[in-house]
């Protein structure tokens, strides 16, 4: 199940931007304050208003007024996802809205809904349907051999402060509601921090890479634990990518605490985590997000060339098209022409800023660099010239 399209309405900076027919591997690139972090501040707006609410989710981006364009004030905020999924075994375009306003200081859902076509031909029907928190959902979805007016028809009064696919998507009749809670449930947007990766940690269980990163050691102990052939094949590749490290453990001290320590070949005692390289750990840290035995739906990685060796960043970006080809799309920012040179051009997306708002555009849409590229140029290279400039140029 993967993201196809997406359409943002007065979020901050992006006024009315839509992306369609997104990659797998989806590349977003532009100068800086161009709305780069933006985009992916609105996954991270709907991750948090599902784990908490939408007045919750505002508050943590400093309220309504804060989040609206400039100039949209009065206005609503509009957010629209089209994901495509298996439902009763039959590939479908499901298409979630949500409309968010505000009266005073206090936000709210103006109308949230969900839907997806019953047949080939026709208008999406809508399974889930809310206006200020009264409203009504399908329960057999699935039955497609009943016609419209028979299916049936629950309805609800929530609270208009929360999402409809949190209540309602926790239970599995609900099918569509339910595939998109758990989805967006899923999202990790990355927001790896060296030191934090570096601490030492109480001994625990964590199966998947926290945001920060500050988990890493009880990750890399819990795959070599559980998962000990994956974890072989990343040791591999940190051997080959970082030269020096011969293997990488997670170290039970007295105490009870679990640490990290890198093996070099040369020296019989290892180096304990905060020792290393920035590089080093960012790099195995990557590693390990990246081969989680249970990919996320979706994966946000914002400029993953810092503190890395220009030569590993092609490496790394054919790591996350591996993890998108194994089911888990993926969305990077990067500022790196290494990076890009080892990118699609069909994955690449620019960002510019017009009269203060944000526009968006594929890459290969633009004559010029698909000329070039296939002419045998490359992205990176072609970005560091500056040709990735002038939306919608033909």
């Amino acid at each position: 199940m993967k993201l196809e399209r997406l359409r943002v309405k007065n979020f901050k900076s992006l006024r009315d931007v839509s992306m369609e027919e997104i990659p797998p591997f989806c590349v977003v690139v532009g100068q800086n304050g161009v709305g780069k972090t933006t985009l992916f501040e609105v996954f991270g707006f709907l991750r948090d208003s599902l784990a908490s609410d939408v007045r919750s989710a505002f508050m943590r981006r400093g309220g309504f007024h804060e989040v609206v364009s400039r100039g949209s004030e009065g206005e609503t905020i509009f957010l629209e996802l089209a994901f495509r999924m298996e439902l009763s075994g039959k590939d479908r375009l499901v298409t979630y809205s949500v409309e968010l306003g505000v009266e005073g200081r206090r936000p709210h859902i103006v109308r949230e809904i969900l839907k997806y076509k019953r047949a080939a031909h026709g208008r999406p029907y809508h399974f889930l349907d809310f206006t200020r928190g009264k409203g009504y959902a399908i329960s057999n979805e699935e039955d497609f051999d009943k016609s419209d007016e028979h299916l049936d028809r629950e309805d609800q009064a929530l609270d208009d402060n929360e999402l409809a696919i949190k209540g309602l998507g926790v239970f599995r009749k609900f099918k569509a509601a339910n595939a998109v809670r758990s989805l967006i449930e899923g999202w990790h947007l990355s927001d790896f921090h060296i030191t934090a990766a570096r601490e030492v940690k109480d001994a625990g269980v964590a199966e998947s890479l926290s945001v920060d990163g500050d988990n890493l050691a009880l990750v890399t102990q819990y795959m070599f634990e559980q998962h000990p052939d994956l974890f072989i094949r990343l040791l591999d590749k940190m051997r080959r990518r970082v030269p020096g490290v011969d293997g990488v453990e997670a170290h039970q001290m007295d105490d009870g605490r679990v640490s990290l320590r890198f093996s070099d070949g040369t020296f019989n005692t290892p180096f304990i985590g905060r020792f290393v390289s920035d590089g080093t750990i960012k790099m195995f840290a990557y590693l390990v997000l990246l081969h989680d035995p249970a990919p996320h739906p979706l994966l946000c990685v914002e400029e993953p060339e810092n503190q890395l060796y220009p030569t590993l960043l092609g490496e790394l970006a054919e790591e996350f098209e591996e993890y998108a080809e194994r089911g888990g799309q993926v969305f990077v920012s990067t500022h790196s022409p290494d990076f890009l040179n080892a990118v699609p051009l069909e994955s690449i997306w620019v960002m510019e800023k017009r009269d203060g708002f944000t526009e968006v555009a594929r890459a290969s849409e633009d004559a010029i660099l698909e000329s070039l590229v296939r002419e045998g140029d490359l992205p990176g290279y072609l970005w560091r010239q500056g040709l990735f400039g002038g939306l919608g140029r033909q």
